[in-house]
């Protein structure tokens, strides 16, 4: 198996090994809060609608700014927004150069070690169209592994 990520840069990277770096956690499309006062950024567990909770995958995903518009793409050219990615998301991992987890899919050849180890959203979220999005800051998330 071809350890890509460690042999070329981001930008060098195909479309498709930029893709396969996504872990599929899902913790990218929770919804996000960051306090005004201290500028942290707090996930809560909040799901954006197309995202199956089940799969952690988006039910739209080459769809989905036509149906969700603050919809953010992952690319190099918003590389100083990658700030808002999860701790353990291997574009921001390798950004700082640091190695992937060693539950990540590229390593493991599945997503099943990132769900038994509670590295995704399976299980945790509720989906925006069951709350009241007006009350997001009652849905800060607790759970570990972000």
């Amino acid at each position: 198996m071809s350890h890509f990520w460690k042999e070329k840069t981001l930008a060098q990277m195909t479309k498709e090994e930029w893709e396969s770096l996504c872990d599929g956690c899902g913790k990218c499309c929770l919804h996000k809060i960051i306090d005004d006062a201290t500028e942290e950024l707090h996930f809560t567990n909040v799901a954006c609608k197309l995202l199956h909770t089940k799969s952690c995958q988006c039910r739209h995903y080459e769809q989905r700014f036509k149906y969700v518009k603050s919809c953010v793409k992952v690319s190099l050219d918003d590389i100083e927004q990658f700030h808002w990615l999860p701790k353990n998301c291997a574009y921001l991992l390798l950004i700082k150069g640091q190695p992937l987890p060693h539950w990540h899919p590229l390593l493991t050849g599945n997503q099943s070690a990132m769900h038994k180890g509670g590295f995704s959203i399976r299980g945790k979220t509720v989906s925006e169209t069951e709350i009241n999005i007006h009350y997001l800051d009652e849905y800060i998330a607790t759970w570990p592994a972000l």
